[in-house]
Protein backbone atom coordinates (compact mmCIF):
# COMPACT_ATOMS: atom_id res chain seq x y z
CA UNK A 1 0.00 0.00 0.00
CA UNK A 2 2.81 1.93 0.57
CA UNK A 3 4.36 1.59 -2.29
CA UNK A 4 1.01 2.60 -4.31
CA UNK A 5 1.07 5.78 -2.00
CA UNK A 6 4.63 6.83 -2.89
CA UNK A 7 4.88 5.73 -6.45
CA UNK A 8 0.73 6.87 -7.22
CA UNK A 9 0.60 9.76 -5.63
CA UNK A 10 4.32 11.41 -6.54
CA UNK A 11 3.16 10.29 -10.16
CA UNK A 12 -0.30 12.06 -10.34
CA UNK A 13 1.21 15.07 -8.87
CA UNK A 14 4.32 14.53 -11.38
CA UNK A 15 1.67 14.69 -14.27
CA UNK A 16 -0.65 17.13 -13.20
CA UNK A 17 2.31 19.49 -12.89
CA UNK A 18 3.59 18.33 -16.23
CA UNK A 19 0.35 19.17 -17.69
CA UNK A 20 0.37 22.48 -16.41
CA UNK A 21 3.96 23.26 -17.40
CA UNK A 22 2.62 21.80 -21.12
CA UNK A 23 0.38 24.95 -20.97
CA UNK A 24 2.98 27.19 -20.22
CA UNK A 25 6.05 25.80 -21.69
CA UNK A 26 6.45 25.85 -25.64
CA UNK A 27 6.54 22.68 -26.85
CA UNK A 28 10.01 23.74 -28.22
CA UNK A 29 11.37 24.11 -24.99
CA UNK A 30 10.42 20.67 -24.16
CA UNK A 31 11.70 19.32 -26.83
CA UNK A 32 15.31 21.71 -25.90
CA UNK A 33 15.44 19.32 -22.78
CA UNK A 34 14.26 15.75 -24.38
CA UNK A 35 17.34 16.01 -26.45
CA UNK A 36 19.24 15.66 -23.53
CA UNK A 37 17.24 12.67 -21.80
CA UNK A 38 19.65 9.88 -24.03
CA UNK A 39 22.68 11.68 -22.47
CA UNK A 40 21.08 12.15 -18.70
CA UNK A 41 19.42 8.75 -18.55
CA UNK A 42 22.68 7.02 -19.88
CA UNK A 43 24.73 8.36 -17.30
CA UNK A 44 22.30 7.47 -14.61
CA UNK A 45 22.20 3.76 -15.77
CA UNK A 46 26.07 3.79 -15.12
CA UNK A 47 25.80 5.89 -11.74
CA UNK A 48 23.26 2.53 -10.32
CA UNK A 49 25.53 0.13 -12.23
CA UNK A 50 22.99 -2.60 -11.48
CA UNK A 51 23.74 -2.42 -7.62
CA UNK A 52 20.70 -1.36 -6.32
CA UNK A 53 19.19 -4.42 -7.91
CA UNK A 54 21.72 -5.88 -6.49
CA UNK A 55 21.89 -5.56 -2.84
CA UNK A 56 17.85 -6.39 -2.66
CA UNK A 57 18.61 -9.63 -4.42
CA UNK A 58 21.83 -10.67 -1.89
CA UNK A 59 20.91 -13.14 1.17
CA UNK A 60 23.57 -12.15 3.23
CA UNK A 61 24.34 -8.82 2.57
CA UNK A 62 26.56 -6.50 5.18
CA UNK A 63 27.50 -3.06 6.13
CA UNK A 64 30.61 -3.55 3.57
CA UNK A 65 28.44 -4.24 0.58
CA UNK A 66 26.14 -0.80 1.56
CA UNK A 67 29.33 1.57 1.83
CA UNK A 68 31.63 -0.22 -1.05
CA UNK A 69 28.33 0.63 -3.40
CA UNK A 70 28.41 3.86 -1.40
CA UNK A 71 31.41 4.71 -2.42
CA UNK A 72 31.88 3.45 -5.83
CA UNK A 73 28.50 5.43 -7.03
CA UNK A 74 30.09 8.64 -5.77
CA UNK A 75 33.23 8.42 -7.69
CA UNK A 76 30.98 7.54 -11.15
CA UNK A 77 28.69 9.97 -10.82
CA UNK A 78 31.83 12.61 -10.58
CA UNK A 79 33.11 10.87 -13.40
CA UNK A 80 30.09 11.51 -15.63
CA UNK A 81 29.58 14.62 -14.91
CA UNK A 82 32.97 15.83 -15.77
CA UNK A 83 32.61 13.66 -19.32
CA UNK A 84 28.97 15.34 -19.94
CA UNK A 85 30.88 18.73 -19.08
CA UNK A 86 33.68 18.47 -21.46
CA UNK A 87 30.59 17.02 -24.02
CA UNK A 88 28.06 19.25 -23.69
CA UNK A 89 29.80 21.79 -26.55
CA UNK A 90 29.79 19.08 -28.93
CA UNK A 91 26.17 17.34 -28.11
CA UNK A 92 24.70 20.90 -28.85
CA UNK A 93 26.72 21.15 -32.14
CA UNK A 94 24.87 17.89 -33.11
CA UNK A 95 21.71 19.18 -32.59
CA UNK A 96 22.74 22.37 -34.11
CA UNK A 97 21.28 24.06 -30.64
CA UNK A 98 23.50 26.36 -29.07
CA UNK A 99 20.90 26.86 -25.74
CA UNK A 100 21.43 23.18 -25.35
CA UNK A 101 25.38 23.58 -24.03
CA UNK A 102 24.26 25.32 -20.75
CA UNK A 103 21.46 23.34 -20.31
CA UNK A 104 23.60 19.89 -20.47
CA UNK A 105 25.82 21.18 -17.75
CA UNK A 106 23.11 22.06 -15.42
CA UNK A 107 21.05 19.38 -15.92
CA UNK A 108 23.99 16.90 -15.18
CA UNK A 109 24.05 17.84 -11.94
CA UNK A 110 21.79 15.95 -11.27
CA UNK A 111 23.80 12.36 -11.59
CA UNK A 112 25.49 13.83 -8.48
CA UNK A 113 22.66 14.59 -6.54
CA UNK A 114 20.97 11.05 -7.17
CA UNK A 115 24.63 8.96 -6.47
CA UNK A 116 24.00 10.42 -2.87
CA UNK A 117 21.00 8.25 -2.40
CA UNK A 118 21.00 4.67 -4.06
CA UNK A 119 21.84 2.61 -1.25
CA UNK A 120 19.50 4.56 0.51
CA UNK A 121 16.74 3.52 -1.85
CA UNK A 122 18.27 -0.15 -1.72
CA UNK A 123 17.92 0.03 1.88
CA UNK A 124 14.55 1.03 2.32
CA UNK A 125 13.43 -1.48 -0.19
CA UNK A 126 14.87 -4.26 1.13
CA UNK A 127 13.07 -3.23 4.47
CA UNK A 128 10.09 -3.00 2.22
CA UNK A 129 9.80 0.94 4.26
CA UNK A 130 7.97 2.68 1.25
CA UNK A 131 6.73 5.09 3.73
CA UNK A 132 10.01 6.71 4.23
CA UNK A 133 10.14 6.77 0.30
CA UNK A 134 6.74 8.27 0.07
CA UNK A 135 7.52 11.04 2.43
CA UNK A 136 10.67 12.22 0.81
CA UNK A 137 9.24 11.45 -3.52
CA UNK A 138 5.92 13.50 -2.57
CA UNK A 139 7.41 16.71 -0.45
CA UNK A 140 10.52 16.90 -3.35
CA UNK A 141 7.99 16.79 -6.24
CA UNK A 142 5.82 18.79 -4.55
CA UNK A 143 7.89 21.99 -3.81
CA UNK A 144 9.92 21.82 -6.56
CA UNK A 145 6.82 21.41 -8.81
CA UNK A 146 5.43 24.31 -7.25
CA UNK A 147 8.84 26.16 -7.83
CA UNK A 148 8.77 25.35 -11.55
CA UNK A 149 5.21 26.37 -11.78
CA UNK A 150 5.96 30.09 -10.75
CA UNK A 151 9.40 30.39 -13.12
CA UNK A 152 6.94 29.09 -16.11
CA UNK A 153 4.74 31.68 -15.41
CA UNK A 154 6.78 34.13 -15.11
CA UNK A 155 8.21 34.00 -18.46
CA UNK A 156 11.26 31.58 -17.81
CA UNK A 157 10.61 29.12 -20.21
CA UNK A 158 13.04 26.00 -20.06
CA UNK A 159 15.00 27.32 -17.16
CA UNK A 160 11.64 26.77 -15.45
CA UNK A 161 11.98 22.84 -15.91
CA UNK A 162 15.85 22.71 -15.11
CA UNK A 163 15.19 24.32 -11.97
CA UNK A 164 11.77 22.33 -11.40
CA UNK A 165 14.34 19.14 -12.04
CA UNK A 166 17.31 19.83 -10.19
CA UNK A 167 15.18 20.82 -7.07
CA UNK A 168 13.62 17.43 -6.68
CA UNK A 169 16.94 15.68 -7.06
CA UNK A 170 18.03 17.48 -3.94
CA UNK A 171 15.17 17.74 -1.88
CA UNK A 172 14.82 14.02 -2.60
CA UNK A 173 17.79 12.99 -1.70
CA UNK A 174 18.61 15.03 1.21
CA UNK A 175 15.12 13.98 3.02
CA UNK A 176 15.96 10.31 2.45
CA UNK A 177 19.63 10.93 3.87
CA UNK A 178 17.78 12.72 6.90
CA UNK A 179 15.15 9.89 7.57
CA UNK A 180 17.55 6.71 6.71
CA UNK A 181 19.97 8.05 9.13
CA UNK A 182 22.45 5.58 8.04
CA UNK A 183 25.94 6.76 7.40
CA UNK A 184 28.81 4.94 5.37
CA UNK A 185 31.48 3.26 7.20
CA UNK A 186 35.31 3.96 5.81
CA UNK A 187 35.46 0.73 4.16
CA UNK A 188 35.83 -0.07 0.32
CA UNK A 189 35.94 -3.87 -0.50
CA UNK A 190 37.24 -4.65 -3.70
CA UNK A 191 35.96 -8.58 -3.43
CA UNK A 192 32.05 -7.26 -2.55
CA UNK A 193 32.47 -4.96 -5.72
CA UNK A 194 33.62 -7.68 -7.42
CA UNK A 195 30.38 -10.21 -5.87
CA UNK A 196 27.71 -7.72 -6.40
CA UNK A 197 29.42 -6.19 -9.74
CA UNK A 198 28.71 -9.99 -11.08
CA UNK A 199 24.93 -9.80 -10.69
CA UNK A 200 24.80 -5.87 -11.46
CA UNK A 201 26.68 -5.34 -14.66
CA UNK A 202 24.48 -7.42 -16.64
CA UNK A 203 21.70 -5.24 -15.72
CA UNK A 204 23.92 -2.33 -16.24
CA UNK A 205 24.35 -3.41 -20.14
CA UNK A 206 20.62 -4.51 -19.78
CA UNK A 207 19.86 -1.16 -18.71
CA UNK A 208 21.89 0.57 -20.94
CA UNK A 209 20.37 -1.00 -24.19
CA UNK A 210 17.02 -0.43 -23.11
CA UNK A 211 17.73 3.39 -22.15
CA UNK A 212 19.81 4.33 -25.23
CA UNK A 213 16.69 2.49 -27.37
CA UNK A 214 14.05 4.15 -25.69
CA UNK A 215 15.57 7.93 -25.86
CA UNK A 216 17.43 7.10 -29.56
CA UNK A 217 14.07 8.28 -30.57
CA UNK A 218 14.65 12.01 -29.46
CA UNK A 219 18.16 11.56 -30.42
CA UNK A 220 16.82 10.76 -33.88
CA UNK A 221 14.05 13.43 -34.18
CA UNK A 222 16.03 16.28 -33.15
CA UNK A 223 18.07 15.62 -35.34
CA UNK A 224 16.47 15.05 -38.45
CA UNK A 225 12.93 17.52 -37.36
CA UNK A 226 13.15 20.23 -35.36
CA UNK A 227 12.99 20.84 -31.40
CA UNK A 228 8.66 21.46 -31.34
CA UNK A 229 8.85 18.02 -33.01
CA UNK A 230 10.63 15.97 -30.31
CA UNK A 231 9.07 18.15 -27.89
CA UNK A 232 5.52 16.41 -29.62
CA UNK A 233 6.93 12.86 -29.44
CA UNK A 234 8.28 13.16 -25.62
CA UNK A 235 4.61 14.59 -24.85
CA UNK A 236 2.67 12.01 -26.41
CA UNK A 237 5.28 9.20 -25.50
CA UNK A 238 5.41 10.28 -21.75
CA UNK A 239 1.95 10.60 -21.44
CA UNK A 240 1.22 7.04 -22.96
CA UNK A 241 3.24 5.78 -20.82
CA UNK A 242 2.69 7.10 -17.53
CA UNK A 243 -0.31 4.80 -16.35
CA UNK A 244 1.14 1.50 -17.57
CA UNK A 245 4.80 2.22 -16.56
CA UNK A 246 3.50 3.75 -13.35
CA UNK A 247 1.34 1.24 -12.00
CA UNK A 248 3.87 -1.59 -13.08
CA UNK A 249 6.54 0.58 -10.70
CA UNK A 250 4.21 0.20 -7.70
CA UNK A 251 3.53 -3.47 -8.42
CA UNK A 252 7.29 -4.93 -9.53
CA UNK A 253 9.00 -2.69 -6.90
CA UNK A 254 6.83 -4.31 -4.07
CA UNK A 255 6.68 -7.68 -4.69
CA UNK A 256 10.22 -7.97 -6.17
CA UNK A 257 12.18 -8.46 -2.31
CA UNK A 258 9.18 -10.94 -1.29
CA UNK A 259 9.72 -12.94 -4.66
CA UNK A 260 13.09 -13.10 -3.90
CA UNK A 261 12.38 -14.31 -0.42
CA UNK A 262 10.72 -17.24 -2.29
CA UNK A 263 13.01 -17.26 -5.27
CA UNK A 264 13.79 -21.64 -4.60
CA UNK A 265 10.14 -22.25 -3.96
CA UNK A 266 9.10 -22.91 -7.71
CA UNK A 267 5.78 -23.82 -7.29
CA UNK A 268 4.82 -20.77 -5.04
CA UNK A 269 6.63 -18.34 -7.07
CA UNK A 270 5.16 -19.62 -10.44
CA UNK A 271 1.68 -19.14 -8.79
CA UNK A 272 2.34 -15.45 -7.33
CA UNK A 273 3.71 -14.98 -10.83
CA UNK A 274 0.19 -16.07 -12.42
CA UNK A 275 -1.60 -14.03 -9.69
CA UNK A 276 -0.09 -10.94 -10.53
CA UNK A 277 0.08 -10.92 -13.97
CA UNK A 278 -3.98 -11.20 -13.92
CA UNK A 279 -3.95 -8.45 -11.49
CA UNK A 280 -1.76 -6.06 -13.64
CA UNK A 281 -3.67 -6.57 -16.75
CA UNK A 282 -7.04 -6.77 -15.52
CA UNK A 283 -6.09 -2.75 -14.49
CA UNK A 284 -4.05 -1.66 -17.35
CA UNK A 285 -5.60 -3.35 -20.00
CA UNK A 286 -8.90 -1.07 -19.36
CA UNK A 287 -6.92 2.18 -19.00
CA UNK A 288 -4.84 1.80 -21.77
CA UNK A 289 -7.27 1.29 -24.50
CA UNK A 290 -9.82 4.02 -22.52
CA UNK A 291 -6.77 6.36 -23.49
CA UNK A 292 -6.28 5.63 -26.65
CA UNK A 293 -9.77 5.78 -27.98
CA UNK A 294 -10.17 9.01 -26.09
CA UNK A 295 -7.29 10.35 -27.30
CA UNK A 296 -8.44 13.44 -29.00
CA UNK A 297 -10.91 14.80 -26.06
CA UNK A 298 -8.29 14.35 -23.41
CA UNK A 299 -5.07 15.88 -25.06
CA UNK A 300 -7.86 19.20 -26.17
CA UNK A 301 -9.53 18.98 -22.33
CA UNK A 302 -6.46 18.38 -20.54
CA UNK A 303 -3.22 19.84 -22.81
CA UNK A 304 -4.97 22.28 -25.17
CA UNK A 305 -5.17 22.55 -28.66
CA UNK A 306 -1.28 23.66 -29.17
CA UNK A 307 -0.73 19.82 -28.44
CA UNK A 308 -3.64 18.67 -30.56
CA UNK A 309 -1.20 17.33 -33.41
CA UNK A 310 0.58 14.59 -31.12
CA UNK A 311 -3.58 12.58 -30.85
CA UNK A 312 -2.41 9.92 -33.65
CA UNK A 313 1.11 9.55 -31.60
CA UNK A 314 -0.77 8.95 -28.20
CA UNK A 315 -2.98 6.52 -30.02
CA UNK A 316 -0.64 4.09 -30.89
CA UNK A 317 1.62 4.49 -27.94
CA UNK A 318 -0.89 3.45 -25.74
CA UNK A 319 -1.99 0.08 -27.38
CA UNK A 320 1.97 -0.33 -27.44
CA UNK A 321 2.25 -0.29 -24.00
CA UNK A 322 -0.81 -1.37 -22.46
CA UNK A 323 1.32 -5.13 -22.66
CA UNK A 324 3.98 -3.43 -20.25
CA UNK A 325 2.54 -5.72 -16.98
CA UNK A 326 3.49 -9.05 -19.17
CA UNK A 327 7.22 -7.28 -20.41
CA UNK A 328 7.95 -6.04 -16.56
CA UNK A 329 6.80 -9.53 -14.62
CA UNK A 330 8.82 -11.76 -16.79
CA UNK A 331 11.86 -9.56 -17.09
CA UNK A 332 11.44 -9.40 -13.60
CA UNK A 333 11.27 -12.97 -12.51
CA UNK A 334 14.58 -13.58 -14.29
CA UNK A 335 16.11 -10.79 -11.55
CA UNK A 336 14.33 -13.01 -8.70
CA UNK A 337 16.01 -16.16 -10.36
CA UNK A 338 19.38 -14.93 -10.83
CA UNK A 339 19.25 -15.15 -14.42
CA UNK A 340 20.57 -11.77 -15.61
CA UNK A 341 22.26 -13.80 -18.18
CA UNK A 342 19.22 -14.76 -19.88
CA UNK A 343 17.69 -11.22 -19.34
CA UNK A 344 21.17 -9.54 -20.89
CA UNK A 345 20.38 -11.88 -23.97
CA UNK A 346 17.04 -10.93 -24.16
CA UNK A 347 17.87 -7.55 -24.46
CA UNK A 348 20.31 -7.68 -27.04
CA UNK A 349 18.03 -9.87 -29.24
CA UNK A 350 15.10 -7.03 -28.70
CA UNK A 351 17.11 -4.19 -29.25
CA UNK A 352 18.77 -5.12 -32.32
CA UNK A 353 15.20 -6.04 -33.61
CA UNK A 354 14.22 -2.35 -32.23
CA UNK A 355 17.18 -0.86 -34.30
CA UNK A 356 15.69 -2.45 -37.20
CA UNK A 357 12.10 -1.25 -36.50
CA UNK A 358 13.39 2.27 -36.16
CA UNK A 359 15.77 2.34 -39.39
CA UNK A 360 12.88 1.51 -41.68
CA UNK A 361 10.27 3.87 -39.91
CA UNK A 362 12.52 6.80 -39.49
CA UNK A 363 11.80 8.36 -43.20
CA UNK A 364 7.95 8.51 -42.94
CA UNK A 365 7.54 10.79 -40.27
CA UNK A 366 6.13 10.60 -36.18
CA UNK A 367 3.19 8.43 -36.78
CA UNK A 368 4.76 5.70 -38.55
CA UNK A 369 7.93 5.68 -35.74
CA UNK A 370 5.55 5.30 -33.31
CA UNK A 371 3.73 2.52 -34.95
CA UNK A 372 7.06 1.00 -35.10
CA UNK A 373 7.16 1.54 -31.01
CA UNK A 374 3.72 -0.50 -30.75
CA UNK A 375 5.24 -3.05 -33.10
CA UNK A 376 8.59 -3.07 -30.75
CA UNK A 377 6.53 -3.64 -27.83
CA UNK A 378 4.91 -6.92 -29.90
CA UNK A 379 8.33 -8.26 -30.24
CA UNK A 380 10.10 -7.62 -26.82
CA UNK A 381 6.93 -9.37 -24.84
CA UNK A 382 7.55 -12.48 -27.14
CA UNK A 383 11.44 -12.34 -26.71
CA UNK A 384 11.31 -11.96 -23.43
CA UNK A 385 8.61 -14.73 -22.36
CA UNK A 386 10.57 -16.98 -24.57
CA UNK A 387 13.76 -16.13 -21.68
CA UNK A 388 11.66 -16.68 -19.11
CA UNK A 389 9.86 -19.80 -19.63
CA UNK A 390 13.18 -21.47 -19.01
CA UNK A 391 13.00 -20.46 -15.65
CA UNK A 392 9.63 -20.66 -14.56
CA UNK A 393 8.22 -23.24 -16.94
CA UNK A 394 5.30 -21.19 -17.93
CA UNK A 395 5.28 -19.99 -21.74
CA UNK A 396 3.47 -17.98 -24.50
CA UNK A 397 0.12 -20.09 -24.53
CA UNK A 398 -0.32 -19.90 -20.33
CA UNK A 399 0.16 -16.78 -20.16
CA UNK A 400 -1.96 -15.44 -22.57
CA UNK A 401 -4.57 -18.21 -21.78
CA UNK A 402 -4.66 -16.69 -18.31
CA UNK A 403 -5.56 -12.92 -19.16
CA UNK A 404 -7.66 -13.44 -22.56
CA UNK A 405 -10.73 -13.25 -20.68
CA UNK A 406 -9.28 -9.68 -19.60
CA UNK A 407 -8.21 -8.41 -23.10
CA UNK A 408 -11.38 -9.24 -24.79
CA UNK A 409 -13.17 -7.38 -22.14
CA UNK A 410 -11.30 -4.77 -22.07
CA UNK A 411 -11.57 -4.61 -26.11
CA UNK A 412 -15.24 -5.05 -26.18
CA UNK A 413 -15.10 -1.58 -23.45
CA UNK A 414 -12.72 0.18 -25.72
CA UNK A 415 -15.35 -0.24 -29.11
CA UNK A 416 -18.04 0.37 -26.73
CA UNK A 417 -16.54 3.87 -25.72
CA UNK A 418 -15.85 4.48 -29.33
CA UNK A 419 -19.40 3.86 -30.87
CA UNK A 420 -20.72 5.96 -28.08
CA UNK A 421 -18.02 8.95 -29.20
CA UNK A 422 -19.99 8.81 -32.74
CA UNK A 423 -23.10 10.06 -31.06
CA UNK A 424 -21.48 13.51 -28.94
CA UNK A 425 -19.82 16.29 -30.29
CA UNK A 426 -18.77 18.12 -27.57
CA UNK A 427 -15.32 17.38 -26.42
CA UNK A 428 -16.26 18.14 -22.78
CA UNK A 429 -19.30 15.56 -23.18
CA UNK A 430 -16.69 12.83 -24.74
CA UNK A 431 -14.60 12.88 -22.26
CA UNK A 432 -17.05 12.22 -19.28
CA UNK A 433 -19.30 10.16 -21.06
CA UNK A 434 -16.43 8.39 -22.37
CA UNK A 435 -15.04 7.19 -19.17
CA UNK A 436 -18.44 7.00 -17.60
CA UNK A 437 -19.58 4.19 -19.99
CA UNK A 438 -15.90 2.60 -20.32
CA UNK A 439 -15.94 2.49 -16.19
CA UNK A 440 -20.07 1.18 -15.86
CA UNK A 441 -19.07 -1.18 -18.78
CA UNK A 442 -15.88 -2.82 -17.33
CA UNK A 443 -17.23 -3.44 -14.08
CA UNK A 444 -20.69 -4.67 -14.58
CA UNK A 445 -19.11 -7.33 -16.92
CA UNK A 446 -16.83 -7.55 -14.45
CA UNK A 447 -19.46 -8.90 -11.69
CA UNK A 448 -20.96 -10.90 -14.82
CA UNK A 449 -18.63 -13.10 -15.73
CA UNK A 450 -17.08 -13.24 -11.93
CA UNK A 451 -13.40 -12.49 -12.72
CA UNK A 452 -11.65 -13.19 -9.86
CA UNK A 453 -9.44 -9.60 -10.15
CA UNK A 454 -13.32 -7.96 -9.71
CA UNK A 455 -14.02 -9.69 -6.43
CA UNK A 456 -10.74 -9.62 -4.36
CA UNK A 457 -10.74 -6.02 -5.34
CA UNK A 458 -14.46 -5.56 -4.30
CA UNK A 459 -13.40 -7.78 -1.30
CA UNK A 460 -10.87 -4.88 -0.51
CA UNK A 461 -12.84 -2.00 -0.82
CA UNK A 462 -15.47 -3.34 1.35
CA UNK A 463 -13.10 -4.14 4.12
CA UNK A 464 -11.19 -0.74 3.44
CA UNK A 465 -14.78 1.24 4.34
CA UNK A 466 -16.09 -0.77 7.27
Amino acid sequence: MWSAIERFSVQVVQFVLTIILARLVAPSEYGLIAMLTIFIAVAQSFVDSGFSSALVQKKNRTETDFSTVFYFNIAISLILYIILYLSAPYIALYYREPSLELLCKWLGLSLIIQGFSVVQVAKLTISLDFKTQARASLTAVIISGLLGVYLAYSGYGVWALVAQSLLNNILNTSILCLLTKWIPKFIFSVSSLKSLFSFGSKLLLSGLLHTIYINLYSLVIGRKYSATDVGFFNQANLSARFPSVSLMAIISRAIYPIQCKIQDENELLLSSFKEYLRMSCYIIFPVMISMSVLAKPLILVILTDKWLPITDLFMFLCIGYMWIPLMVLNNQILHVKGRTDYFLKAEIIKKIVGLFILVVTMPFGLTVLCIGLLVYNFFDMIIIIYFSKKVINTGYFEQFKSISTILFLSIAMGVTIHLSLLLISNIYLQLFLGILIGLVFYISFSYWFKIKEFNFLLRKFKKLII
